[in-house]
């Protein structure tokens, strides 16, 4: 394995093929990869735990050479985590070429046989269709009116539920188009795309560089409506009892769970992220890791501690999962799990698999949840999980 310095700032534009993507970008910068050197699937509640363990034990054999010794250098898994335990698919790629850039540093790592491959042109769909997928409009209003009641009863403080859409290309579809489409209206999100699932997450679960770890939660949303300004909804938002609720349950939820594992903590926020669909309350927690039994762990260690937070689970954790299984009435996939990437000294970056699609040939099955809590209104979450699909669906068309 080879990793040198290159010149050039582009990332998703040399991606050479219309599938097979993996990418973790915002604003230009992180890393994309293609081919594939090695793979690891996993299923079940141990899934973190497998997955760490596959990842030491496989770059336990490597022969590296790295001129950065940087993270994001030498070797690189992209991973994809099952929301549930059960059937719970995870994946880990390992890339043939990665390609990364950050902090004024542009590299490519190269593992095996790794000959260049020709760039096939980026394909626009021309017509896309629309049906319900597992779980209607009409049904995923059903559930959340039922949870609202579960939570007026007093028997948890908050839950997401999420429903589903099936789109339908012409085409096979270009992961890339999508991805492009992502990454020029979304410059805030990180891009990311891992064995077909693709989206953009304004949500990072946890960074790790070092001792070093940092999350941004997102928890209290709303959207364009009522001629309001983008300031009006911003004050509203801020003063909003049911959104500020929401966002310290899934704080409080974060801090809880991190806080073993570091000597200290902070927090930021809450502040206003604005994007072109959605605002959310963002918080910003900063941590430094204190050493275990086991030395310091790793990306994949504490995201198995942190997941599924408060943000896409709810609250207590494990009351909300089973109102999840009861009421949501599909399998989530790898949507709302852990993803990103990892390197070989066990640092990298996992967001929140949010705003996104699990891409076969023409087939999307897009996602979208909310966040409900006791004042929750059903119609609204309707109209908010519509607009949570919105940049998926304006990447796909070509909007």
């Amino acid at each position: 394995m080879h990793t040198r310095r290159v010149a050039g700032d582009e990332l998703l534009g040399r991606l050479p093929q219309p599938t097979g993507a993996l990418s973790w970008v915002r604003d230009g910068t992180g890393l994309v990869g293609w081919g594939e050197a090695a793979r690891f699937e996993v299923s079940g509640p141990d899934r973190f735990a497998a997955a760490d363990r596959w990842w030491r034990e496989f770059t336990d054999d490597l022969d590296v050479d790295d001129e950065l010794g940087v993270p994001g250098t030498g070797p690189v898994a992209f991973v994809s985590m099952a929301f549930s335990d059960r059937p719970g698919h995870s994946v880990l790629v390992v890339p043939e070429v990665v390609l990364g850039r950050r902090n004024g540093h542009a590299w490519l790592t190269t593992i095996g046989d790794s000959g260049k491959r020709r760039v096939e042109p980026v394909r626009k769909p021309s017509e896309v269709r629309y049906s319900d997928g597992q779980v209607s409009v009409t049904g995923y209003r059903a559930a959340v009116r039922a949870a609202v009641e579960r939570m007026r009863a007093g028997e948890l403080d908050k839950v997401v539920l999420a429903h589903d859409l099936l789109a339908v290309a012409d085409i096979g579809i270009d992961h890339r188009f999508v991805l492009e489409g992502l990454a020029r209206r979304y410059p805030e999100c990180w891009v990311y795309a891992v064995d077909g699932l693709i989206g953009a997450t304004p949500e990072l679960l946890l960074r790790r560089s070092g001792s070093v770890v940092d999350s941004r939660v997102l928890a209290g949303t709303t959207w364009p409506h009522d001629g309001m300004s983008d300031d009006e909804l911003a004050a509203a938002l801020m003063s909003s009892g049911k959104n500020r609720d929401e966002h310290e349950y899934a704080v409080a939820s974060l801090v809880q769970t991190l806080r073993p594992f570091c000597d200290t903590m902070s927090v930021e926020g809450p502040s206003v992220l604005r994007l072109p669909n959605v605002s959310h309350l963002s918080s910003d927690v900063i941590g430094t890791l204190g050493d275990t039994l086991g030395g310091t762990p790793s990306l994949l260690a504490l995201g198995e501690a942190l997941h599924p937070t408060a943000a896409v689970g709810g609250t207590p954790r494990a009351d909300a999962i089973a109102v999840i299984e009861e009421l949501e009435g599909m399998d989530r996939g790898r949507y709302s799990g852990p993803v990103g990437w990892i390197d070989g000294n066990g640092d990298g970056e996992l967001g929140i698999a949010l705003r996104c699609a699990q891409v076969d040939g023409r087939t999307a099955r897009l996602f979208a949840g909310c966040g409900l809590v006791a004042e929750s209104d059903p119609d609204s979450e309707v109209h908010e999980a519509h607009a949570k699909m919105l940049p998926f669906r304006e990447a796909l068309e070509g909007m």
